[in-house]
C-alpha cells in the first residue's frame, strides 16, 4: 500500500547519517546488485541536488534526486529513481516521481524536467507526462532514452 509512505526532502548537508546510509544502500542494492551493473553511482551530483526519501515503517523504501538545471541538462533532472523490490506494487514509482515533479516545478518554475530513463520504464514515465526525445542509447549496459516533461501552463 502506498498511502503508508512518509516522504521527506533533504539537501545534501541536511541528511542525518542513518538516513543517508539507508538511501545510498538502497541505490546500491537496486542499481548495482539487483541490476548487476557496475557504474559510478557517486558522481558528484548528489551534493548540489535535492533528495526525496520515502519511508515505510521507518525503513527507506523509495528515493530520487533532482539535479539542478545546468549541471546534467539545461533543465532540472530527476534521477536515481529507486524503489525497493518489496515496495514496487501499487504505483509507488509513479507517486515517487510525481512528488519529484511537484518539487522540481516549485523550485524551478517553467523549466520542465529532463531525464535519462531506463527504456523499459517509458510507459510509466509517459503516464506522468514525459515524452521520449531522441533515440535509445546504452548507458552502463542498460538501454536508456531521454525524456522531457513540460510543466502544465
Amino acid at each position: 500500500m502506498t498511502t503508508d509512505i512518509q516522504w521527506h526532502w533533504f539537501q545534501f548537508a541536511d541528511f542525518d547519517p542513518a538516513t543517508f546510509y539507508a538511501y545510498l544502500k538502497l541505490r546500491q542494492d537496486v542499481f548495482v546488485i539487483e541490476q548487476t551493473c557496475i557504474y559510478p553511482d557517486l558522481d558528484d551530483l548528489d551534493q548540489p541536488s535535492w533528495h526525496l526519501v520515502g519511508r515505510r515503517e521507518g525503513r527507506v523504501v523509495a528515493a530520487l534526486r533532482i539535479v539542478p538545471p545546468g549541471l546534467k541538462y539545461a533543465e532540472p533532472s530527476i534521477g536515481r529513481v529507486v524503489v525497493a523490490a518489496e515496495a514496487r506494487k501499487g504505483g509507488m514509482g509513479k507517486l515517487l516521481v510525481a512528488e519529484g515533479l511537484r518539487q522540481s516545478a516549485a523550485l524551478w518554475p517553467g523549466q520542465g524536467n529532463r531525464i535519462g530513463a531506463q527504456a523499459h520504464l517509458q510507459k510509466m514515465y509517459g503516464a506522468l507526462g514525459f515524452v521520449t526525445v531522441g533515440q535509445q542509447y546504452d548507458e552502463d549496459g542498460i538501454p536508456h532514452v531521454d525524456m522531457l516533461w513540460q510543466q502544465p501552463a
